[in-house]
């Protein structure tokens, strides 16, 4: 890798809700190390409004956060990847484009938010529980020590961490 940040690509495939956390959230706690882009392979052209008043309780910023085609990420030009992670099942069973720079990759799937129906409360708890799930797998992948891994020891700690659940005490 370099000196500069690392890019990290959240793909979804609706680009609205969850894939737009993983970038906010990613950019937040990244401190710099990290950058955080979103994108979807069927992008809905907005971002869920619960996703937006969410992020904006958590004083976490929302500026420049739209919906939009993984298409922009491997045309020249774009910025070069170092890491893609798929949040739901329908975007990693996708052909995804060609990503310069041969990016590591993992599935870290998480329930989507934007398809519970029912009430605002019950809306409300599915966005803060994909938040929380989010928001535990970027903590600890931007607490790895990257440089000291190989790319295949690595692919296996991503591959974990997408497996891993909800905090403890978090159903």
């Amino acid at each position: 890798m370099s000196d500069r940040p690392y890019n990290v690509l959240f793909l979804c495939t609706g680009n609205s809700a969850r894939s737009i956390l993983a970038e906010a959230l990613i950019n937040q706690s990244g401190q710099g190390r990290f950058r955080g882009f979103s994108a979807g392979s069927h992008p809905k052209g907005t971002v869920h409004p619960i996703a937006v008043q969410l992020l904006k309780k958590m004083n976490m910023p929302t500026e420049g956060l739209r919906s939009k085609s993984w298409d922009e990420f491997a045309v020249p030009g774009a910025p070069p990847l170092d890491f893609v992670f798929t949040v739901c099942d329908n975007a990693a069973g996708e052909m995804c484009p060609y990503w310069p720079g041969q990016p590591m990759t993992a599935h870290w799937g998480v329930p989507d938010p934007a398809a519970v129906e029912g009430s605002d409360t019950e809306k409300w708890l599915a966005f803060r529980d994909a938040f929380r799930v989010l928001d535990n797998r970027i903590k600890i992948f931007t607490s790895l020590p990257l440089d000291s891994f190989g790319r295949m020891k690595l692919k296996e700690r991503l591959d974990a961490i997408g497996r891993a659940g909800p905090p403890e005490g978090i159903e």
